[in-house]
């Protein structure tokens, strides 16, 4: 298969510092690769020297002839001059780009709540960011270049980003530190390290057999990492091996690294030292209602967390999930109810926020003046090893705090929490700006860490690697346990939005999810423009009276009987969420129950087909 583009021993330097050395490779049409390494390791010069942004210092780069590269940088280069129509769909009218399907699926997924007449300038970070993206996918590429892509997208953002590059013509390369994206996404994988770059089959699942496998091979000395590396291989090959093609190097020697590694934690010793640490009672919310603005986030929730709980919460941007762990925390106080600490509780936050810091202030010494010795589940640990064990070393141990990246910041941040040795732990999206090393070293740390631990987080492989059961804000004032974690959340909100849809149709109605309206309908601040041509442009799936035939009088009784029925599942699918909400506690009920709902779930999705396809004989 021809490369698109060939590297031939290339280098590239900054200073003194070698970020890629004698490089060779190439990129295949149609090819899918991701990009993994350290932060600052060269990753994003990488990405430059093959888009051209950047001419290499030695070696040789060659291009097809007419390569049209399409390249998602970290900022962005809209125009705060045009507004969100003209940055993303060239000005297209609403019963233009209406018309094309792609369109629709890309502003419905990846634009809902902007108003596309709003001016660039106004858009947050995560918009502007949300609109680069949605505006490279729109147009036509031979070969796309994503740097982190996944960023200020929810879990159900990222799961239709990755179906939809899967279904590209052409070739992909992405830097992500999502590695559960990786897996989705990428046929083949680069590392990139000490001005190296290794090439690797496969997603990141296979990146790390294929790593360990060479490690044992080459007998690598330093035992730590060595340990890293079969704790996450272990979670990998039990955790979840069937999410990645199978690789065509050989895994038995692999495979015998793990043979005798325990489970990454001890969740029955981790419950123990928890519940000694904590007591009985750790934070309770009691019939609580919760607002932001007109949202109604919580209307009379109750959730009880215990000691050892590790839990995830999942939720579409904007469903409240930080505003819950700021309840959680006591920073935000119920409109009604009580949320009620333990009187041991030793509560820690991480925010989203990086904390203010003396500019001038250095690393070591900072952190030893909060705390010299940190005591941990393994036993005392130094200030200075618990640096090194997060990635300061050398001459970063005396670096200015002013002076650290995005990304050490964020590591010295927590840092700083877990050296007050907590044992509630919230996380606010904590893996923001680290790269995989380093979620690998927290990974490894949570792991031991004995306390009650709750993460919000968009990213799903650190969410299902972490915690033990994932819990969901589905904008129906609960908070809901899903017993089978994230999947289970990605198929409730596509049964939603498929009810949602299938009942705006039967009123005659333009469902809010129309690509009119997620443009930006009134709710949103939107035009009305957008949500009247969605109104004309779309023909209305309800059904209209004309002379009755055999044909329509037979389609009139099949809707009849569907209706019936799908009142009838609801009912029942009402009484089992009001069961699980009862038994929250009881997680083999919860079970139970989620067994209960998933065939009337595949029920309702296939009479909604049925009353659509009926619908269309009385159009």
């Amino acid at each position: 298969m021809a490369n698109l583009i060939n590297l031939e021993r290339v280098s590239k330097s900054y200073g003194i510092r070698p970020l890629l050395s004698d490089v060779s490779l190439g990129i295949a049409v149609g090819e899918r690769i991701g990009i993994v390494g350290r932060n600052g390791g060269g990753k994003t010069t990488l990405l430059e020297v093959l888009a051209g942004i950047e001419e290499p210092d030695t070696g040789r780069v060659s291009r097809n002839r007419g390569l049209h590269i399409g390249y998602l940088h970290q900022g962005d280069e809209l125009d705060d001059t045009h507004t969100v129509r003209e940055a993303v769909l060239r000005g297209k009218a609403d019963h233009e780009w209406a018309g094309e399907a792609v369109t629709r699926e890309v502003v419905a997924e990846l634009l809902t709540g902007i108003d596309l007449d709003r001016s660039v300038l106004g858009l947050s970070g995560g918009e502007r960011r949300r609109c680069s993206l949605a505006a490279l996918l729109l147009d036509e590429h031979d070969l796309v270049i994503l740097d982190e892509p996944t960023n200020h997208l929810d879990v159900e953002a990222v799961a239709w980003l990755a179906q939809h590059l899967t279904g590209l013509p052409s070739a992909l390369i992405v830097v992500t530190h999502d590695r559960w994206f990786l897996d989705a996404v990428c046929q083949r994988t680069w590392e990139v390290h000490d001005g190296e770059v290794d090439s690797y089959e496969g997603g990141y699942a296979a990146f790390v057999l294929a790593k360990a496998e060479r490690s044992r091979q080459a007998a690598a000395s330093e035992v730590r990492r060595q340990n890293l590396m079969r704790k996450e291989l272990a979670w990998l090959r039990r955790g979840a091996p069937a999410r990645t093609s199978k690789p065509k190097f050989r895994i038995d020697a692999a495979n015998a690294l793990i043979e005798d590694v325990p489970p990454p934690r001890d969740r029955l010793e981790l419950q123990r030292f928890a519940t000694q640490r904590l007591g009985k009672d750790v934070i309770d919310v009691e019939d609580v209602d919760l607002s932001r603005g007109e949202r109604q986030l919580l209307d009379h929730a109750t959730w009880r967390i215990g000691p050892g709980d590790r839990i995830g919460i999942v939720g579409v941007n904007g469903a409240g999930k930080s505003s819950m762990l700021a309840l959680l925390s006591g920073a935000l106080a119920p409109d009604v109810g009580k949320v009620k600490h333990g009187r041991t509780v030793a509560l820690a936050h991480l925010t989203q926020q990086l904390d203010e810091v003396d500019p001038d202030a250095r690393v070591l010494a900072t952190v030893e003046s909060i705390r010299a010795i940190t005591r941990t589940a393994e036993g005392e640990i130094s200030a200075s090893s618990m640096l090194e064990r997060f990635g300061f070393t050398g001459d970063r141990l005396t670096a200015r705090l002013g002076d650290l990246s995005g990304g050490e910041r964020r590591r010295f941040q927590l840092l700083r929490l877990l050296l007050d040795e907590p044992n509630v732990l919230l996380l606010d999206e904590p893996t923001n700006d680290l790269d995989i090393e380093t979620l690998n070293v927290l990974e490894d740390f949570l792991d031991g860490w004995p306390g009650t631990l709750i993460v919000v987080s968009h990213d799903r492989y650190f969410l299902e690697r972490v915690t033990d059961s994932v819990w969901a804000l589905l904008g129906d004032g609960q908070i809901s346990m899903l017993p089978r974690g994230v999947d289970e959340y990605l198929e409730r909100r596509a049964a939603n939005e498929a009810a949602r849809v299938a009942m705006a149709a039967r009123s005659g109605r333009v469902p809010a999810a129309d690509p009119a309206s997620a443009a930006g309908g009134s709710a949103a601040g939107g035009s009305a423009g957008a949500a009247e041509v969605g109104a004309g442009a779309a023909p209305s799936a309800a059904p209209k009276a004309r002379a009755g035939s055999a044909e329509e009088r037979a389609a009139r009784k099949t809707l009849a009987r569907i209706d019936k029925r799908l009142e009838k599942i609801a009912e029942l699918e009402a009484a089992i969420n009001a069961q699980i909400a009862e038994h929250a506690q009881d997680y083999q009920r919860l079970a139970e129950l989620s067994a209960e709902l998933t065939p009337l779930h595949t029920e309702r999705e296939e009479l909604e087909l049925g009353w659509l396809e009926a619908a269309d004989l009385l159009d």
